[in-house]
Formats: structure tokens, C-alpha cells, sequence
């Protein structure tokens, strides 16, 4: 007697919803129609080793940064964008290949492999001598840092049901939230007291505690097949394609403004050449390979496309926020660099309990779209409030503003993948969610850049003449301005901070523009359901005993049926 289906396992009844033939291999033990996987002490170490995980990236983006000057003056460094561009390169490019690693040789080698190169990366990037080597222990960190963020993603979803997911999704979010909150505080420290080398070891025994925990209790179904099986497997052209077209596009994108104009040639050839590349890519993809890193069903319905376009907006405007808010408070209000850090740590404490109550609402009702709309209304006032802000604006007003912002954020960051996975059978999780991963990353990068340039022509066109001829061309003229700000005589001082909260006005109001994007598009999304089961072929193992009490289950309910 066959035992029925679960309904939960099956895609949703819906036009908008994709229908895949989801077989599972006879090795992996039946679940009973309402058998959930178990939640035992092994379930919640291996979310405190994701969770720990995590705080080692969002450290990685958001500490580093503060202490470059003194990194850079340290190791008789001229320039320290690509200490920034490699890890972001690296973790972008890198994406699409762990995705497919860990579909096809399973999730357990693949984030422990994530983990001890992030290890390595660390140590490298501690035991730095010079920019070169500096710059190439980050490119391994960032090897690393991209398998973590992409491996960890998969993995919840294959331990929690999509239903369920927005608040585990949210007690993430406080990870990352804190981490983000503190890196900077952190990183500004250890650069004035001339430990700098400590950021990055600090990562070792974190990530070390990490792979301690995966090694122990993430015990999950491996692939079979043998290795040159599970190799001939690999879509080796479409990983090739894409990590030279996204390496083309991040160094455009890292050049632009700051070694060239956006009109030079090593600007325009790459960023081109990369965005034919990403281009031709997903063409490959669609037509070619038996297992593809981007199966044509992602993008195949409109709920799907919504979801995905809000993934790649929400981190522009993110990170344009990020880096260009403590620009503001440095150039017009006079603040530190870790002043300018504890300014904008009330913005990422309060996204992880917006994130949770976001993810706990959709939890509840089993819907996301209102969620979604409310989140990307109050990113949309907040920015735009911002473009009210005047240099002498009082402080609170700037907090308040920046505060909205860190609740559209924190709602968006737990709920934009609802609409990528609704319509998907669960099989399809892994790519589905590594193709999320590398379109947020790759987005940050748009962020940056999208902000600095703007900053920059508006400066070129703000700045006092005399004032401006001194100061060197490229986007670095806001970084080299700041410095200078408090020592500037009267009326220059006032002028300059002029100056900068008008150029700033610019930059807020492009934001909000894309950000209107964002809004748009989610007005393509469908009501979907979400689904109450996971992909049984990547569950967690069970114990012999729980799995004899679950087949005595199974086969009364199955006699019951009959």
C-alpha cells in the first residue's frame, strides 16, 4: 500500500506556482503525512553555529572599514579600496559555485570547508606585511565569508518549513543586527590602541566554535555517487562565466570615481563587458546544462521576479545608507569616526526586533505581502525625510530619520525571500536561495558605488572653488575633505558643511528613487501559501529510535488509510 503524499511538500495550487517532479532517494527514511523533523538539542546547536557564523560576516562588513586608515599607514599603504573590493569580489563571485557544492556534495562538507577558509583568510590577513599580502588574505577571506552567508541560508531552510521561517530568520537578524551595531565601535578601538592584526584574528576562534558545532550535530544525508561522479555534475562553464563576469563588473565598479572617470575606457570595457557576461550567463543557464546553478524556474513566474528584484534593490539603498549617513554626521555635525559609529548604532539595533516581530506576523498569518508594502513605505519616508536635513539640523531629527529607515530595513530583510520561495518546491531551495545570496552581495556593491559618485559630482559642484583646487580628483574628495572640516576657519568651515548636506540631499534623493523601484515592484507579487515541510533529502538525521517510533507511526496511519 503507497502511503499518501504530503500536501505540504507539494507546490501550491496556484497559476503563479511552479510544478517540479520533487522524487526523493529510497535511502532517505518516510516521513508520516504530519511528522515534522525533530527539534532536539541538535537542531538549536546547529542554529547557534549558524547564528555564530554570521556574526563573523557582519563583522566582516561593518568593522574593517573604520580601522583601514590606520591598517593602511601601518603596512606604508598608498590605497586601501581593494582591501574592501577583494572580500566583496570574492564573496560575490564565489556564491553561485557554493550553491552548487552543496547540492551536489551536501551542506555539511561544504560549510565546514567555508569555515576553515575563512580561518585561513583571517590568519593571512592577520599576519600581513605589506598592501599585497593584506589584500590577498582578504580575497581568501572572502572566499570564505561568501560560502558562510550562502551555506548558512540553505541550511535553515532546510531545518524550518517556509511558514515558520520569518522568525528564525529574525533571531538571525539580532546577530547580525548586534554585529553590525558593534563592528564599527570595535574596530575603531582596536585601530587607536595599534591592535588591528586582532580584528581579524578575533575571527579564528569564532569561526573555530562554528565548525566545532557543524562537525558535531549537523548530521544531514550526503549525495551519493562517487567523486568524479558528483565533479561531472558541476556546471564548470556557468561557474566560469559567472565569476568573470561579476569579476569584470565589481572592478568597474571599484574603479569608477576613484582611479577613473565613468566615462574612461577601464571603466566602461569591464562594467560592459561584465553585464554582457552576467547577461549571457543566465542565457546559458536556461538552455544548457543538466544541472544549472540558476534554474530557469526561479525567474519562471511573477511572484518569483518580484521577490528577486526587491532582493537586489533593498541592499543598494541599505548600503548607501551606511556609508554615506556617517558622512553626514562627520562632515556637518563634527563627529569622530566613532562618534559617527555610535550614531548609527540605535539604525542596526532597531532592524533585528522589527525583523522579528516581521517574521513572527508572517508566521502567524501565513502571509507576507502587507508586510512587505509597510516595510518599503517606511524605507521610502525615512530616506526620504532625509533629504529635509540641513548641516545645522538638530542631531535628533538626523537619529529619528535614520531610525525609520532601520525598520523598513529589518522588516525587508527577513520577509523579500517569501516571494523567491513561495512559489518553488521545496528540491529547489538550495539554488533558489544561493541566487539570493549573490544578487544581495553583488547589490551592496552597486550601493557603494551608486552613493560615492553621486557625492562626488554633487561636491565638484558645491564646494568652494578655492577650496576644491586643493583637494585631489575622484571620490575620495569627500574622505579627504572630512579631516580638514573642524580646522577650517569661518565662514569656509560653514560653507563646506553647506556644501556637504546639499550634496547629501542628492544622494538621499536617489535612493529613494530606486528604492520606488523596490515598491513597484512588489506590487507584482502573488498570495501564495507557505509551505508547512521541508526537503526531507536534507533534513537532519535521526536517531535509530526515532526513526523506529516514527515508521510504527507511519505504517498505523497508513493501515488507518486503507
Amino acid at each position: 500500500m503507497a502511503t499518501t503524499p504530503d500536501p505540504d511538500a507539494l507546490p501550491p495550487t496556484s497559476s503563479d506556482s511552479v510544478d517540479l517532479d520533487d522524487k526523493r532517494p529510497e535511502s532517505v527514511p518516510p516521513f508520516a503525512d504530519d511528522d515534522k523533523p525533530p527539534r532536539d538539542f541538535r537542531f538549536w546547536l546547529v542554529f547557534l553555529g549558524i547564528s555564530i557564523a554570521t556574526l563573523i560576516t557582519a563583522i566582516e562588513l561593518s568593522a574593517v572599514s573604520v580601522a583601514l586608515p590606520t591598517i593602511v599607514k601601518a603596512l606604508d599603504g598608498s590605497s586601501f579600496i581593494w582591501v574592501g573590493s577583494a572580500y566583496t569580489l570574492a564573496s560575490t563571485a564565489v556564491i553561485p559555485l557554493v550553491g552548487g557544492l552543496a547540492q551536489i556534495f551536501g551542506r555539511r562538507p561544504v560549510i565546514l570547508g567555508s569555515l576553515l577558509v575563512m580561518i585561513l583568510g583571517s590568519a593571512l590577513s592577520g599576519a600581513a606585511t605589506s598592501m599585497n599580502f593584506l589584500i590577498a588574505g582578504r580575497a581568501v577571506q572572502g572566499i570564505g565569508g561568501g560560502g558562510i552567508s550562502a551555506t548558512t541560508t540553505i541550511i535553515i531552510s532546510d531545518m524550518v518549513p517556509l511558514h515558520e521561517r520569518g522568525a528564525f530568520n529574525g533571531l538571525i537578524g539580532i546577530a547580525w543586527s548586534v554585529a553590525s551595531g558593534i563592528g564599527p565601535i570595535i574596530g575603531g578601538a582596536l585601530a587607536q590602541n595599534g591592535q588591528w592584526r586582532w580584528l581579524f584574528y578575533l575571527n579564528i576562534p569564532i569561526a573555530g566554535v562554528a565548525a566545532v558545532l557543524m562537525a558535531l550535530f549537523l548530521r544531514v544525508p550526503t549525495p551519493p555517487g562517487t567523486m568524479m561522479q558528483k565533479l561531472a555534475k558541476m556546471d564548470w562553464i556557468g561557474n566560469g562565466l559567472v565569476i568573470a563576469a561579476t569579476t569584470s563588473c565589481v572592478i568597474a565598479l571599484t574603479w569608477s570615481g576613484t582611479q577613473y572617470a565613468w566615462s574612461a575606457v577601464p571603466v566602461v570595457v569591464p562594467l560592459v563587458l561584465g553585464l554582457v557576461g552576467l547577461a549571457a550567463f543566465l542565457v546559458y543557464e536556461a538552455i544548457v546544462p543538466k544541472t544549472p546553478l540558476v534554474p530557469f524556474v526561479l525567474m519562471s513566474t511573477a511572484t518569483g521576479i518580484s521577490g528577486y528584484v526587491q532582493t537586489f534593490i533593498m541592499p543598494i539603498v541599505m548600503m548607501g545608507l551606511i556609508y554615506y549617513f556617517p558622512v553626514y554626521f562627520q562632515a556637518c555635525k563634527g563627529a569622530s569616526p566613532i562618534g559617527s559609529g555610535v550614531d548609527e548604532l540605535p539604525f542596526a539595533l532597531i532592524m533585528a526586533p522589527f525583523g522579528i516581530i516581521a517574521g513572527a506576523s508572517v508566521n502567524k498569518t501565513g502571509r507576507y505581502r502587507l508586510q512587505i508594502w509597510v516595510a518599503w513605505v517606511i524605507l521610502l519616508l525615512g530616506t526620504g525625510l532625509q533629504i529635509t536635513l540641513e548641516y545645522d539640523t538638530p542631531r535628533g531629527h538626523a537619529l529619528g530619520f535614520l531610525v525609520l529607515c532601520g525598520i523598513g530595513l529589518g522588516i525587508l530583510a527577513t520577509t523579500t525571500y517569501f516571494p523567491v520561495l513561495a512559489p518553488l518546491p521545496v528540491s529547489q531551495n538550495g539554488p533558489a536561495l544561493a541566487f539570493f545570496i549573490f544578487l544581495r552581495n553583488f547589490a551592496q556593491v552597486w550601493g557603494i558605488t551608486i552613493g560615492g559618485t553621486v557625492l562626488q559630482n554633487q561636491l565638484e559642484k558645491r564646494l568652494p572653488p578655492a577650496f576644491r583646487a586643493q583637494l585631489p580628483s575622484g571620490t575620495a574628495i569627500a574622505y579627504a575633505t572630512i579631516p580638514l572640516v573642524r580646522g577650517l576657519a569661518e565662514p569656509l568651515q560653514t560653507e563646506v558643511r553647506i556644501a556637504f548636506a546639499q550634496s547629501l540631499r542628492i544622494v538621499w534623493a536617489v535612493l529613494v528613487g530606486i528604492g520606488g523601484i523596490g515598491l513597484a515592484a512588489s506590487l507584482a507579487m502573488r498570495a501564495l501559501p507557505l509551505r508547512k515541510a521541508v526537503d526531507k533529502n536534507w533534513a537532519l538525521e535521526r536517531s535509530g529510535e526515532e526513526l523506529e517510533r516514527s515508521g510504527g507511526e507511519q505504517e498505523r496511519t497508513v493501515g488507518a488509510k486503507a
